[in-house]
């Protein structure tokens, strides 16, 4: 039986204000489904984070022991997690690699710290520390932190802000992303390629689309680290579901670049409320020299700047060499440690110091023993 904290241990009132948190097993997060997505929709988070979503990657990712957490305020819900718990005493919001931001969603007036407060009452056993994974300062604005809550920096992730004509932007990106392009289009003409780029958006053409990502992806090198989609594995099962559910809405967009008919390069986008996420992206190799990936972003970019449906492209992903090519518009994601008491942070802090001096390696499942928000 795990111990359970003594009256000293409690949070403070002001942590727990007047949120009722209640917890069940992820089974039951259909229940919490519909407020969830109001609460997505008037926050405007990001179309990756709908209930649909969460609840595919539950069923393809998911442990088991899984717990849903909703907060309610008056009788209405006004926050809701999926939480795991990783070690004795610590918990984390669910986050498989193909979602990017942690599973935690909440109401413009629901602060942070004062959330996760009442939170660390309501899961199971004694919760000593609850990790928040990947958050956006874009939706939730990055608490100060205090003897009871940590914020960590994640990555530096970039956007395009889709403002004037796309001539306007394109003319304002750098001399050498342009030259290329002409050059590469150029080369293909001359090689006698015919280029040809199209976007599925039907829910009917998801499976096959799906189909010819995983294949472009297993001929890469991913297929060396088995993390290439393929039809039959959770990702491909993962996003056949997203997509299939996304398209019906018509808020799916797969877009392809093709050359002489075949596709040699698919991105993986979400649209809504104004925002496209680029989920994922692959390419054939064998093209490498004419960037393919390169030429279709260029492509949908100018009819995206068209359409003015979108406000933004999201890439969220770690900022590479390329994105800065595309965009100067960075921020950088956080995690949230939230801790029982100012002596459970004062204790892990002493703990990941000391990890640190033993010289353990510095990866995120090394950091992970301590609490999986500290990832680098």
């Amino acid at each position: 039986m795990e111990p359970r904290p003594s009256p000293a241990a409690a949070p403070a009132p002001d942590l727990v204000r007047d949120l009722d948190w209640r917890v069940v097993p992820a089974a039951r997060f259909g229940e919490a489904a519909s407020a969830w997505n109001r609460i997505v929709a008037e926050r405007g988070y990001p179309p990756f984070m709908r209930a649909e979503v969460i609840a595919s990657a539950l069923a393809e990712f998911g442990s088991g022991r899984e717990v849903v957490a909703t907060a309610e305020r008056d009788g209405r819900i006004v926050a809701a997690g999926v939480l795991v718990r990783t070690r004795f005493a610590t918990w984390e919001t669910f986050q498989p690699s193909q979602i990017p931001l942690g599973a935690l969603v909440q109401e413009a007036g629901v602060a942070l710290g004062v959330a996760l407060g009442g939170l660390a009452c309501a899961l199971p056993g004694y919760a000593a520390i609850v990790a928040v994974t990947q958050q956006d300062p874009a939706f939730v604005t990055r608490p100060a932190d205090s003897p009871r809550l940590r914020t960590i920096d994640y990555i530096d992730t970039a956007r395009v802000a889709v403002e004037g004509s796309f001539e306007g932007y394109w003319a304002a990106r750098g001399k050498n992303l342009r030259t290329n392009d002409r050059r590469q289009h150029a080369k293909l003409a001359a090689d006698g390629v015919a280029v040809r780029f199209d976007e599925i958006t039907e829910a009917g053409a998801v499976a096959a689309a799906i189909a010819e990502y995983g294949a472009l992806e297993s001929a890469g090198w991913k297929a060396g680290g088995g993390t290439a989609i393929s039809p039959d594995n959770a990702q491909g099962r993962f996003y056949r579901s997203v997509f299939e559910t996304f398209c019906a809405r018509g808020a799916g967009r797969i877009f392809r670049c093709l050359f002489d008919d075949a596709p040699v390069a698919i991105d993986l986008a979400v649209e809504e409320a104004g925002m496209l996420v680029i989920l994922k992206t692959t390419y054939d190799e064998r093209w490498k020299s004419v960037s393919p990936a390169s030429l279709l972003r260029r492509a949908y970019f100018s009819e995206v700047f068209g359409a003015g449906r979108v406000r933004a492209i999201e890439f969220y992903g770690k900022v590479m060499e390329w994105h800065r090519r595309w965009t100067d518009d960075v921020r950088t994601l956080y995690h949230v440690n939230a801790y029982r008491n100012a002596g459970v942070r004062s204790l892990h802090e002493r703990l990941v110091r000391r990890s640190a001096s033993a010289r353990m390696p510095a990866s995120a499942e090394a950091i992970r023993s301590t609490s999986s928000s500290e990832r680098s």
